[in-house]
């Protein structure tokens, strides 16, 4: 493309690509720096540090990028009944996990003093980090955030996953919209409505958002081409986000076993589930989704199911087996062409003519 967008202009990026954050340990440094250093924005998912890692995190990203990166929070810590979450609770749930905890040899863990960071207090290191991107999902954080990050020329990204919550979005200032599509990989981040009356696709949701409001979009959900790229341009996104995409490539901090199967026939199909975390998200059928959704009206809410997973997940890992791996796939998976992030970059950065030749 020789114009760039609104959302590129603003953002400061050359090509119209962001790299979707990866919660739970996936994101990593170097995978967000490739990124940004070759003209994306570079994303990282942190909502599970605490302040003073986000701050090591910002310093660690800007050594190793002059690029521009977004740093992503939940703006939704805690379901209903986990904050705080009692001993009689936690008394009550352990007998879902326990056989497994067995299985891999692991002691019963004791419960921690709180199961995910504030909100409130990681936003306040975001604010002193200032990061050129904000990105949020599960939510619209205060005004007051909103306005503090105005102030420092902190530019705000909300997730919406229907025109209602892209509205909200909108009418509170935030900056730029994500539209995500049910076809995407990874938690559904609704905020509305539960996330399974949510399922609006990628497509209608970017051209609905475009039409009707003046907000910047970004589109994301089944996106792993440049082919995707340009369609969510056609439909008036700025750019395009995606996840699996880049999930799948060497610099990404999830797993071999979960890189593999992402490149496999298995890849073809994805469900949701709340297997995970206790959030609905998409992924790629395995032992733990058969045996915890079997388990289903037993099961605690996040963020106490995605803390007892944590534990079976690296324990299986550490055995060699993905069991209980969280496989994160969205629905353009079958697409998938690099194992290298520089690679793919290069490849979703093609203007059409060289592509059309190759």
């Amino acid at each position: 493309m020789t114009e760039r967008s609104e959302v590129q202009s603003r953002i400061g990026i050359q090509h119209p690509v962001v790299q979707g954050p990866f919660g739970g340990g996936l994101s990593t440094v170097e995978l967000t720096a490739t990124v940004s250093n070759a003209g994306g924005l570079g994303s990282f998912g942190a909502h599970i540090l605490e302040p003073d890692g986000i701050e090591t995190l910002a310093r660690d990203l800007r050594a190793a990028t002059d690029g521009p990166f977004a740093l992503n929070l939940w703006v939704s810590d805690h379901d209903p009944g986990c904050d705080p979450f009692p001993q009689a609770a936690f008394d009550a749930v352990w007998p879902v996990f326990e056989p497994y905890f067995r299985e891999y040899g692991l002691d019963r863990p004791e419960p921690p003093v709180r199961y995910h960071p504030r909100f409130e207090d990681q936003v306040e290191a975001i604010l002193a980090i200032k990061p050129r991107v904000f990105s949020f999902v599960f939510g619209v954080p205060d005004r007051a955030v909103l306005e503090a990050c105005r102030g420092r020329d902190i530019l705000t990204l909300g997730a919406a996953t229907t025109l209602a919550e892209a509205e909200a979005l909108a009418d509170a200032g935030v900056d730029i919209v994500l539209a995500t599509g049910f076809e995407a990989g990874g938690h559904r981040p609704a905020f509305l409505e539960p996330p399974e009356a949510n399922l609006v696709g990628t497509l209608p949701l970017t051209r609905q958002i475009a039409a009707h409001l003046r907000v910047p979009v970004i589109a994301a959900g089944g996106i792993a081409d440049r082919a995707g790229i340009d369609a969510a341009l056609a439909l008036g996104a700025g750019a395009a986000q995606l996840g699996t995409a880049f999930l799948a490539c060497a610099e990404s901090g999830t797993n071999d076993a979960h890189r593999d199967v992402l490149f496999s026939p298995r890849a073809r199909h994805t469900v949701l589930t709340r297997a995970y975390t206790g959030r609905l998200a998409r992924g790629i059928p395995n032992r733990v989704i058969v045996e915890m959704e079997a388990r289903a009206d037993r099961l605690p809410p996040f963020p106490v199911q995605a803390w007892f997973l944590g534990h079976l997940k690296c324990a299986a890992i550490a055995a060699g087996d993905e069991d209980f791996a969280s496989l994160y796939a969205g629905q353009g998976a079958p697409l998938l062409r690099h194992r290298k992030a520089a690679d793919l970059m290069a490849d979703l950065s093609r203007p059409a003519e060289v592509r059309a030749v190759a």
